[in-house]
C-alpha cells in the first residue's frame, strides 16, 4: 500500500511559513553562467547601437536565444542588466584598477602619465574600441542613458583623481586648482576623440594618420611629450621630458602584474 507524505512548510521566529527553495541540479551553475554571459553579449550590442531606453527584454532575449524571464532571474531587471553590461565593457577596455596600479609602479610624475596614457591608447587602438564596448562606452559619454549608475560615476571619479593627482605633481599645484582641471581636459581630449570619432572619417580626413595596436607605443609617446609641453607651458615653468631612470626589472614586473589585472 502506497504511503502519501505530506511536508507542511517549517515556520519561521515569526511564525510565518517558510517556502522552500529549489535546489538546482549540478550542471546549474555552469548553465546559468553561460546564460548570463549571452545575456550580457547580446544587449552589449543593443545597448550600443540603440541605447537603453530604446532596447527591450523580449527582443534581448529572443535575440540571445532564451527565457524572456532570464534577464529578471539573473541580473533582477533591465537596469541590472545594464549595469553588468557597462561593467563588462569597462574590463574589456581597461579597468579602473589597472590603471591606478599602473601608476602607483611608477614613481616619476612624468612615467605615471605614460603608463596613464599607454593603457588608454592601447585601449583606444585595439578592436575592442570599435567593438560594442567601445562604442557603447562612447554612447554614455555623450548621452548618459537614465540608468547610468552612480557606481559608473564613482568609477569616472577613481579615475580622475589618479590624472589630477599626476597633473597637479606635474605643473606644482594641488589637485584641486583650477589649472590641474583645465591640464586634465587638454592631457585627455585627444583620447577623447581616439574614442568618439568615426574611424573611417578620421581616415578619410587624415590619410596618414595610421590607428592600429602597432601604432600604440609611438602615439602614446607623442600624446605624453604633447601633454608635458602643453602642461608646461600653462604652469609657467618647462617640464622635462625625459624621467629619471627607473630600476627597468622592477618597473617590467609592476606592468606584468597590472596587466594581468587587466
Amino acid at each position: 500500500m502506497n504511503t502519501q507524505i505530506i511536508v507542511r512548510p517549517r515556520k519561521s521566529e515569526a511564525g510565518t511559513a517558510t517556502k522552500r527553495r529549489a535546489v538546482p541540479h549540478a550542471g546549474a551553475p555552469r548553465h546559468g553562467q553561460r546564460t548570463g554571459a549571452q545575456l550580457i553579449e547580446v544587449a552589449g550590442r543593443i545597448f550600443a547601437d540603440q541605447g537603453f531606453d530604446g532596447a527591450t527584454g523580449q527582443d534581448i532575449c529572443r535575440r540571445a536565444g532564451v527565457n524572456s524571464a532570464a534577464i529578471v532571474y539573473h541580473f533582477g531587471g533591465m537596469a541590472g542588466l545594464h549595469r553588468a553590461v557597462l561593467e563588462e565593457a569597462q574590463r574589456r577596455l581597461v579597468r579602473t584598477e589597472t590603471l591606478a596600479a599602473a601608476v602607483k609602479a611608477e614613481r616619476d610624475p612624468r612615467r605615471q602619465l605614460e603608463a596613464f596614457l599607454g593603457l588608454i591608447v592601447r585601449a583606444l587602438t585595439s578592436p575592442v574600441s570599435q567593438s560594442w564596448a567601445g562604442k557603447l562606452f562612447s554612447r554614455e559619454w555623450v548621452t548618459p542613458s537614465t540608468v547610468y549608475g552612480p557606481a559608473h560615476d564613482r568609477a569616472l571619479a577613481a579615475r580622475s583623481r589618479t590624472l589630477k593627482s599626476i597633473v597637479g605633481a606635474l605643473t606644482g599645484h594641488p589637485p584641486s586648482h583650477p589649472l590641474v582641471a583645465r591640464g586634465c581636459i587638454s592631457v585627455m581630449a585627444p583620447c577623447a576623440l581616439l574614442l568618439l570619432v568615426n574611424r573611417r572619417k578620421l581616415r578619410r580626413m587624415m590619410p596618414q594618420l595610421h590607428i592600429g595596436p602597432q601604432s600604440a607605443p609611438e602615439l602614446t609617446r607623442h600624446l605624453v611629450d604633447f601633454a608635458l609641453a602643453g602642461l608646461g607651458a600653462i604652469s609657467g615653468h618647462q617640464i622635462d621630458r625625459q624621467a629619471a631612470p627607473v630600476n627597468r626589472p622592477r618597473r617590467r614586473a609592476a606592468r606584468r602584474r597590472a596587466a594581468r589585472r587587466a
